[in-house]
Parts: C-alpha cells; sequence; structure tokens
C-alpha cells in the first residue's frame, strides 16, 4: 500500500501546502478526465486521483493519514530488523531436522492458522455484501449495514497483520509469508476503496474493491500452493 501513496498520486511532496495539493488534484484531473484529453485519459487513475484528495484536501484526514505512514514506516524498520536479526541468528546457528520441523509447526499454528482464517473470513463475505446493497444502494439501512460490515473487515485486517508479525516467517516458508504480506496489503486497499462508496455512490469504487480483494484471493491460493508444496 505504501508503495504508492496518496501523495505520489497527486505528485507533491509530503510537506506541500493545502493549496498545493489542490492545485495538484486540478491539474490531474484535467489532465487524465475523458473530457478534456482523449489521449491522456485514464478512468483508473482518476479514481486513485478521486481518493487521494478525498484524504490528502482534508486537513484533519490529511493529519489522520499523516500519522498512518509514519506508523507503517516504523512498522516496516522494526519488521526488517526482526527479519534480519532472525536471519542473522539461523546463520550463526546449526538447526537440526527437528529443530527446523518445530519451527515450521509453531509458524503454520501461530502465524499461517489465523492469518489464513481471517482472510479467509473477509474475501468470503464480500460477495453477499454487494448483493445485499445491490437491492437498494441508497438506503440508509443498507448503507449501515455495509459500512458495519468495513469496519468489522478493518477489524479482521488488523488481527491478521498482529498474527502475521507474531513470529519471524521460517526461509522454508519464506515465498507463502511474501504471498501473504501482500495479499494482506491487497485487502487493506480494497477495504479502503470500499469504504469511499458510502461517501458518493460511486460504484466505480465498488468494482475497484471487488478487483483488488479479486488480486488478494489469488494472492491467498499462491500461498497455499506454496505451502502445500513444502508439506
Amino acid at each position: 500500500m505504501m508503495a504508492s501513496n496518496h501523495y505520489d498520486t497527486l505528485d507533491v511532496n509530503a510537506a506541500a501546502s493545502q493549496a498545493e495539493i489542490k492545485q495538484a488534484y486540478r491539474r490531474l484531473v484535467k489532465k487524465f478526465h475523458p473530457d478534456s484529453h482523449q489521449d491522456t485519459a485514464d478512468h483508473e487513475q482518476i479514481i486513485r486521483i478521486n481518493a487521494a484528495y478525498e484524504v490528502l484536501g482534508d486537513v484533519q484526514k490529511r493529519q489522520s493519514y499523516d500519522e498512518q505512514l509514519l506508523t507503517q514506516k516504523t512498522t516496516r524498520r522494526e519488521r526488517q530488523q526482526r527479519t534480519t536479526a532472525a536471519q542473522n541468528q539461523y546463520r550463526t546457528s546449526r538447526q537440526t531436522g527437528r529443530d527446523a520441523d518445530e519451527e515450521l509447526a509453531r509458524w503454520l499454528h501461530q502465524v499461517y492458522q489465523p492469518v489464513n482464517r481471517l482472510i479467509c473470513r473477509i474475501l468470503n463475505s464480500l460477495e453477499e455484501q454487494i448483493e445485499n446493497l445491490a437491492a437498494d444502494p441508497f438506503d440508509d439501512e443498507l448503507l449501515g449495514d455495509f459500512e458495519d460490515y468495513l469496519q468489522s473487515c478493518r477489524d479482521w485486517l488488523k488481527q491478521a497483520q498482529v498474527a502475521f508479525r507474531s513470529l519471524p516467517n521460517p526461509p522454508s516458508v519464506a515465498g507463502a509469508a511474501a504471498h501473504l504480506y501482500y495479499c494482506l496489503n491487497q485487502v487493506g486497499d480494497g477495504i479502503e476503496e470500499l469504504s469511499y462508496f458510502p461517501l458518493n455512490y460511486d460504484d466505480r469504487y465498488l468494482h475497484m474493491g471487488q478487483e483488488l480483494f479479486r488480486i488478494a484471493a489469488g494472492l491467498h491460493c499462491e500461498a497455499q500452493e506454496s505451502l502445500e508444496a513444502i508439506a
């Protein structure tokens, strides 16, 4: 998610003023809007630009977003430190086959199983929620139920992220762990895209959220296949 954040999308510095952000937003919308320039029109880019300005154009939302950026940068640095420490420890120790098996079993039980359960809960519930909302996308009660669902997804995602960080992954499951990591990122992006629909009733956010969930499902399957190959 952080590889291309809202500041990157609007092509502005994180220290940009609100006026500079607004100017950048107008410039990009004009550039990519099909009514302005057919040669540079980009529907998906317009969605990303609107999503970025929805956050950065509001002072309070921007402040909260900046705090999230800082937290995620810190989390990545800590994860890298833990990974490096784990790798160094692995190089300096001579694990027996039994040690390796116990480490793998512990990772599967403490990390993979809860993360897998939570990912399935999120991905498998979207279709039903979309069908319920389709009955009347403008109904306040249905929209409220949809927003409650999205909050539940955020809670489940947070639990999955905590479980994922609870243990360094054994070298034998590095591929599966990488697929899970990117799967969680796609799920987070998908939830945020879906959350824009109740704000403006633009079903493009629903389509984008569904597509991100589809990508996440593919990564989830690849993680499962990687583990099956080890077994």
